[in-house]
C-alpha cells in the first residue's frame, strides 16, 4: 500500500480519477485518452505546486517516509565495492551506525552513516537509527583509519537523535560525541556530511563536522525535533508545524543561514519515489567535492574547516 501524506491528498485524488478512467477505457472500449491527458497534465501541474512550495513541516515528514533511501542502500547504488568494518574495540559493535571501506569512481574512502530499518525487528535491531557511545566511538576509530591510509570520510546522517536511555549516558553519551566534534575538526583528510534523512540534534552533529556539509533537498537538520520543541514551549504536540518553522530546520534555511555548504536536489517528490535517481545525483556530488578536496594541501583543509565552524553564529554590531 501506498504511503501519502495529508498535503499529497490532491495528487492521490487525481491519480484515483486517472486509474479510474483507464478501467471505464479498458472495459468499454471506449477511446478515453483526451480525458486521461488532461487529467495527467492537472496532476503534473498539481505535483510541481506541491512540491515547489513544501512548508518545514512537510519537509520533515518526507525525510522520515519509510520507503526513503538509509546509508546501506545508498552504498550498494553508489558504491563498486564495500566492506563494513565493526566494533569500537571496547564496548562492542553498535547497528546504528554503519561503516567500512567503499570505492566509488576508483577512489576509495571511509563511508560512515546512521542507518535505520525497514521493518520491525529490522528498526529494534538498528535502534530505530539512534547511536549508543560505541556507535560513535566505532566511527570516530574508522575515521582514524581513514586518516592513517590518507583516505578521504564521507559520513551519510539520519538519525533522530542519539540513543537517550540511562545506560548510554552511563557509557558516556555525551563525552564520545565532543569527542567526535573535536576529532573530526581536525582529521587530516578531506570529510564530506551529508544529511539523507533527519538530522537531530547531537546525534547527527556527531557526525557532520566536515570540510563540506550537505543536506538533501527534503531533509531537516536541527538541535530538536519538532515535536518536542513543541512539547517544551506548548505542552503539547499540536504545535509541531508551527515549530518546524521556527526552527529554520530546511534545507532552504539551512542554507540561507550558511550553516551548511549547499543542498543536493531530490527527484520530484522525493528520494524515495527514484533511489537509484537519487543515489546518481549525490554520487555525482560525492565525486566533484572529493576532487576539489583532494586537491588542497592539508594544513589548509584543516584550518579552513575550523574557521568554517568557528564562523558560526558569530555576531557583528555596527
Amino acid at each position: 500500500m501506498k504511503i501519502t501524506f495529508d498535503f499529497e491528498k490532491p495528487l492521490a485524488d487525481l491519480q484515483a480519477q486517472i486509474d479510474k478512467v483507464q478501467q471505464v477505457e479498458e472495459k468499454t472500449k471506449v477511446d478515453m485518452s483526451a480525458t486521461i491527458n488532461e487529467l495527467q497534465e492537472k496532476f503534473e501541474t498539481t505535483k510541481t505546486q506541491i512540491y515547489s512550495n513544501l512548508t518545514g513541516w512537510q519537509r520533515v515528514q518526507i525525510s522520515r517516509h519509510p520507503e526513503r533511501p538509509y546509508t546501506l542502500q545508498y552504498l550498494e547504488l553508489m558504491c563498486d565495492d564495500f566492506i563494513e568494518l565493526h566494533g569500537d574495540r571496547t564496548v562492542g559493535d553498535d547497528k546504528a551506525i554503519i561503516g567500512g571501506f567503499g570505492s566509488i569512481n576508483g577512489e576509495t574512502a571511509m563511508f560512515i552513516g546512521h542507518q535505520k530499518g525497514r521493518n520491525t525487528k529490522d528498526r529494534q535491531y538498528r535502534n530505530f537509527g539512534m547511536a549508543n557511545p560505541e556507535g560513535y566511538r566505532k566511527a570516530l576509530r574508522l575515521m582514524k583509519l581513514a586518516e592513517k591510509f590518507n583516505k578521504p570520510v564521507i559520513t551519510l546522517i539520519d538519525t533522530p537523535g542519539a540513543f537517550p536511555g540511562l545506560e548510554a549516558e552511563e557509557r558516556g553519551q555525551g563525552e564520545a560525541i565532543a569527542r567526535n566534534l573535536l576529532e573530526m575538526s581536525v582529521l587530516r583528510v578531506p570529510v564530506i556530511c551529508v544529511i539523507i534523512g533527519e538530522g537531530a540534534s547531537g546525534g547527527a552533529l556527531g557526525l557532520a563536522i566536515g570540510d563540506k556539509v550537505f543536506m538533501l533537498e527534503n531533509s531537516w537538520y536541527s538541535v530538536i525535533s519538532p515535536e518536542n520543541c513543541s512539547t517544551i514551549l506548548w505542552k503539547t504536540w499540536e504545535n509541531k508545524e508551527k515549530a518546524a518553522e521556527v526552527l529554520k530546520l530546511s534545507s532552504p534555511e539551512m542554507l540561507k543561514n550558511k550553516l551548511i555548504d549547499g543542498v543536493i536536489k531530490e527527484p520530484m517528490g522525493g528520494a524515495h519515489q527514484d533511489p537509484v535517481a537519487m543515489a546518481t545525483i549525490l554520487k555525482k556530488h560525492l565525486i566533484k567535492d572529493l576532487k576539489e578536496l583532494k586537491a588542497k594541501d592539508v594544513d589548509q583543509l584543516v584550518t579552513e574547516r575550523i574557521d568554517k565552524f568557528c564562523a558560526m553564529g558569530v555576531v557583528v554590531e555596527d
